[in-house]
């Protein structure tokens, strides 16, 4: 799927007064200088599957990064440019018989707008979000001038510590403490104090086997009991969690889909051996999973046919709001794994409130962050969804939580920071931003809100 350059993959709208597509670094600082000599906005694009309309601009230039493409596989490294796909990204790799072991749901995203948010996905449950796996990364400043830095390079000015929520993902703000590098600062800025145009991330030698499997069970509490169950399964690095109305929403592209399931977990696991596979029976049966109508596969085909379920999800929201006339709704909110049923607890009392019938839950549940999913067929409803979001917000906070777990806060949700972070906490992240862009011209609106 593809979007316009003034508009994101939630339906967040924009308007530019000039749109620019550098073909080289050279052309992008030319760009930048000149818009920095002139006062001028610039907001950069990605390849637009963002939710939170970071890359969307409120005026001034939209500059894309679709040119940077260059892509260099090596012995566990590749150097990327911020217009690669992880679909191209994840296919170079496969074919050196390696893996990029970020794995946002959206492969048609850029790799800078991966970097941009700090992205994580479905693999995160074992290797965490893009910034773990950033070796070195090439950054156009808004003046036009170019830092080329590496993993352990120190930022060379004074910034105090923000403590991070104890959840296992967070991508809200700057990570602010003292002598962090520039990788760390970079990563996660959603394009606020830089411009990414390449980047150096690890490579892992791909799994020998893999076995993916969709569980079907037949209660959410047996679902539920699972999920915890299994999140200490040696080798596992995928645990995604849906729910029965996400289920009954795909019912007809998967018609396969057991009528009795009430709820379902993804799993992909690294396997050694026929008893790894073989476990999994014992585990259903203890589980009170549905053994003969849950789906297991090997190969590569059951893998593709798993994937598009997956992704049918979100695609499937989007279509389904699209069609009732409303912005996809959707929560980014983490918690800690021991407050996870409470989160979910909630959000379905709440949710039952205000849109019943009108809303799924899944995703990634492994790491105790779940995406609500808002289809409202109203305006009225649409209203109470997007005050709730907002409440939801307040309760990951204090559940020691995250408002923002993977997809940045961009300029939708710009609103969540203060939640998060006290006001002497977003003036030490403000302060960062005024050396690196003093004129506040990169990004208005995304992060800080206007």
């Amino acid at each position: 799927m593809s979007w316009g350059y003034l508009e994101d993959a939630g339906g967040y709208k924009g308007h530019a007064d000039r749109i620019c597509v550098p073909q080289n670094e050279a052309e992008l600082c030319a760009l930048m200088a000149e818009a920095s000599a002139a006062k001028i906005p610039v907001t950069i694009a990605g390849g637009g599957s963002g939710l939170t309309g970071g890359r969307v601009p409120q005026g001034g230039w939209l500059i894309s990064i679709e040119k940077f493409r260059k892509l260099e596989v090596g012995d566990g490294v590749a150097t990327v440019g911020a217009g690669v796909t992880l679909h191209d990204l994840h296919a170079a790799a496969k074919a050196h018989g390696q893996f990029y072991p970020p794995d946002p749901t959206e492969t048609m995203a850029f790799l800078g707008g991966t970097v941009a948010c700090n992205s994580s996905g479905s693999r995160s449950f074992k290797y965490g979000a893009t910034r773990r796996w950033l070796n070195r990364l090439r950054v156009v400043m808004m003046d036009g001038t170019v830092k080329d830095v590496r993993r352990g390079e120190a930022i060379d000015f004074d910034v105090p510590e923000i403590p991070q929520p104890a959840c296992k993902k967070h991508s809200a703000g700057y990570p602010l403490k003292p002598g962090m590098d520039w990788v760390d600062l970079f990563t996660g800025a959603e394009g606020t104090l830089g411009v990414v145009i390449e980047a150096e991330v690890q490579l892992l030698p791909a799994p020998k086997q893999l076995l993916n499997g969709i569980v079907f069970f037949p209660s959410d509490e047996s679902c539920f009991a699972a999920l915890d169950a299994w999140r200490s399964v040696v080798g596992l690095r995928m645990l995604e969690y849906v729910d029965w109305a996400a289920l009954n929403m795909i019912a007809t592209k998967f018609p396969e889909i057991p009528e009795p399931a009430r709820g379902a977990l993804i799993i992909e696991q690294i396997i050694e051996s026929d008893a790894d596979v073989d476990a999994w029976a014992d585990r259903l049966e203890a589980m009170g999973g549905m053994g003969d109508l849950s789906w297991f596969g090997t190969s590569d085909a059951d893998r593709e046919r798993f994937r598009k379920f997956r992704h049918a999800l979100p695609e499937t929201v989007l279509a389904i709001s699209e069609r009732n006339g409303f912005m996809k709704m959707g929560s980014d909110f983490a918690v800690p794994v021991d407050r996870n049923r409470e989160m979910i607890a909630y959000y379905r009392e709440r949710m039952e409130q205000i849109m019943p019938g009108e809303y799924c839950i899944f995703g990634h549940l492994g790491d105790a962050h779940a995406h609500v999913n808002m289809t409202p067929s109203t305006q009225e409803r649409f209203d109470a969804g997007a005050e709730v979001m907002t409440e939801f917000a307040r309760k990951a906070v204090a559940l020691g939580g995250s408002v923002a777990a993977e997809h940045g806060l961009g300029k939708r949700k710009a609103k969540f920071l203060p939640l998060q972070y006290s006001a002497e906490q977003i003036e030490a992240m403000k302060s960062v931003k005024r050396r690196l862009d003093p004129d506040w011209l990169l990004g208005q609106g995304t992060l800080f809100g206007n």
